[in-house]
């Protein structure tokens, strides 16, 4: 966990980050260790995760954690969705490596990725891997066709634990909208937003997203739009294209004053209703107030429930998740109402719906089709198209 030096109080009106302070690891000259230290110190190299991971770690997201979790705190979140302190925490953020590499590594480790230092891990433990136990638990299946299983089973048989340092914040290839924790409070508060919902997405976002915004914005001050751009799978539209729907979106039909874009570097594992936990409390720690939960929310395939990611909240009083969850049912296209609804506000049945599943999205794109304007507007359109096309 944080020592003081390792957190800065909040003095700010924005929810407390989780765990009342944000936690900062990002490297500081006259603050932390002389880089020459590091010269004769081992070295580790990252996978894409990974070191999606330790910015989380280190620029405060995933505040309380300062590092990959240790033995006491992994069994915990697998088995009680809680740190071992009891805080709300629900996936695992370790640090699996190999044997060989488990033995050679100890004290202060270089982090490398792509051959360049990025950080630097202070081991504090080693611990064997549970890969059948997280599954079940965090998954929800053993099933090897999970990617989030299948990226577990292919990771090394121990996790290194202890606090990290990141050397630079990798703005990465958003750099105008790759915000930290701390810099999105800061423009939070400057715009004087004293209630913000947050949206994650990892698609392009249609006209039943838009719908979810804009009843959302009746009651809070601000939107985050904030999207996930690290590792997804590779069937997922590429994030490049992504983001320039959001901004042809954004620029057509939001009031610019009451929205933000701005990126959420982590890395998608696909865990559903664990992860909608996790996708939420960070969010908290960026400064929203509220927190958008949809039907299958960071699921993939058939593995979860429509509304499992809404449900798992019940395991936790509103004071512990400090952040209001707004769940909506699935919403569609109503040809007879001639309006975005719900099941709650239409009464014809589902052949008066216009509903297209991603995958459905992804085939009309890869034939060159038009998307139904119903779907999705034809700006945001265009713009898929053109990037399939260029793919």
């Amino acid at each position: 966990m944080p020592t003081m030096t390792d957190v800065h109080p909040s003095t700010s009106v924005l929810p407390a980050p989780l765990g009342g302070t944000l936690v900062r690891r990002v490297w500081q000259p006259g603050r932390d260790f002389d880089p020459a230290e590091l010269l004769d110190r081992p070295t580790l190299a990252l996978s894409e995760r990974a070191l999606a991971d330790l910015e989380m770690l280190a620029t405060g997201a995933y505040s309380p954690l300062a590092g990959f979790v240790g033995e006491a705190d992994y069994l915990s979140i697998i088995e009680r969705l809680r740190l071992a302190d009891g805080t709300p925490w629900s996936l695992p953020i370790t640090l699996p490596v190999g044997a060989e590499d488990a033995a050679r590594l100890s004290g202060r480790v270089v982090l490398t990725h792509a051959g360049v230092p990025v950080g630097t891990l202070d081991i504090t433990e080693r611990y064997p891997a549970r890969k059948a136990l997280e599954a079940r638990e965090v998954y929800r299946t053993e099933d090897a066709a999970h990617p989030g299983v299948a990226a577990l089973y292919a990771q090394g048989d121990v996790n290194l634990a202890g606090p990290v340092t990141l050397f630079d914040v990798p703005r990465g290839a958003f750099p105008a909208q790759h915000r930290t924790p701390a810099e999105v409070r800061e423009v939070i508060e400057a715009r004087g937003w004293r209630s913000t919902v947050a949206f994650q997405t990892r698609n392009p976002i249609h006209r039943a997203h838009e719908y979810l915004h804009k009843v959302a914005l009746e009651l809070v001050d601000g939107l985050l739009l904030h999207p996930l751009v690290g590792q997804t799978k590779g069937d997922d539209v590429p994030a490049d294209v992504r983001m320039e729907a959001y901004e042809t979106l954004l620029g057509h039909y939001y009031p610019a004053e009451r929205t933000l874009l701005s990126v959420y570097p982590a890395a998608m594992r696909y865990a559903g209703p664990r992860e909608a936990i996790v996708h939420a409390l960070s969010r908290r720690n960026y400064g929203a107030t509220h927190f958008i939960v949809g039907r299958d929310h960071a699921g993939v395939g058939n593995y979860y429930g429509t509304y499992d990611a809404q449900e798992i909240f019940s395991a936790f009083t509103a004071e512990e998740l400090g952040i209001r969850i707004l769940k909506f049912e699935h919403t569609f296209y109503c040809r007879s109402c001639h309006q975005m609804v719900s099941p709650r506000t239409c009464p014809h049945d589902s052949g008066h719906h216009l509903v297209l599943s991603g995958t459905r999205v992804r085939e009309k794109l890869r034939a060159g089709e038009a998307l139904p304007p119903e779907f999705t507007r034809p700006q945001v359109a265009e713009v898929l198209r053109r990037g399939y096309k260029g793919a």
